[in-house]
């Protein structure tokens, strides 16, 4: 039985991440309550990708909070990252799963309640739903769902949620009654003065709701 907990979840970004580097946003996320760090970056090759996994897996040893590569198989295996994450553009769950064995936690985006019907728990082990809201860190996403749109989602999802799109510290109650198992932020911690505290203040504000 895979064990991981997705209430606060980092999805990191070069760009917003950029004052203090994403790992260091990773390290201080991470020592103030983020469960999970996904390593984001479309513009990097699976080089690059490599080094700056291999740089937060180093920094978020011993602290339990699990590492995530999104899209590129090659630099998770290369890492042994914790899991992947992919999108309904990239390969199919299946085709990813073969690629990264039975153990790696994989993840999958989806945008409509069909989608999240879709994946096969038997595949995938957790389900990124929305988008909730508009947000400028994903400029091609997907129409926003709105809360009753995330509703859906995880009510048809076989696997757990985890809410992502514009979301910060305030909408954690929102998103739990929705029936989410945390939320997904970008901005909320990258590109913050304090990622501890912005990490601190959603993992306080989940635990509460």
């Amino acid at each position: 039985m895979k064990r991981f907990d997705l209430s606060v979840y980092l999805v990191l970004d070069p760009g917003l991440c950029a004052g203090i580097g994403m790992v260091e946003t990773a390290r201080q996320a991470v020592a103030g309550g983020a469960t999970i760090v996904q390593l984001r970056d479309k513009d990097a090759d699976s080089a690059r990708m490599i080094e700056t996994g291999r740089a937060l897996k180093a920094a978020l040893a011993g602290s339990g909070a699990l590492l995530i590569v999104n899209d590129d198989v090659e630099a998770a295996r290369v890492i042994g990252a914790d899991g992947l994450h992919v999108g309904q553009g990239d390969m199919t769950p299946a085709e990813a799963r073969a690629l990264v064995g039975p153990e790696m936690l994989l993840g999958l985006s989806v945008e409509s309640a069909a989608l999240a019907r879709a994946a096969d728990p038997a595949i995938v082990d957790y389900v990124g739903a929305g988008p909730v809201f508009a947000t400028p860190t994903k400029p091609d996403h997907k129409q926003p769902v709105g809360w009753e749109g995330l509703a859906a989602q995880v009510a048809a999802s076989l696997v757990p949620a985890v809410a992502i799109g514009g979301l910060k510290a305030h909408h954690a109650a929102q998103a739990k009654a929705a029936g989410a198992q945390g939320v997904a932020v970008v901005s909320a911690i990258c590109g913050q003065r304090d990622p501890a505290l912005a990490a601190r203040e959603i993992a306080r504000a989940w635990g509460a709701a």
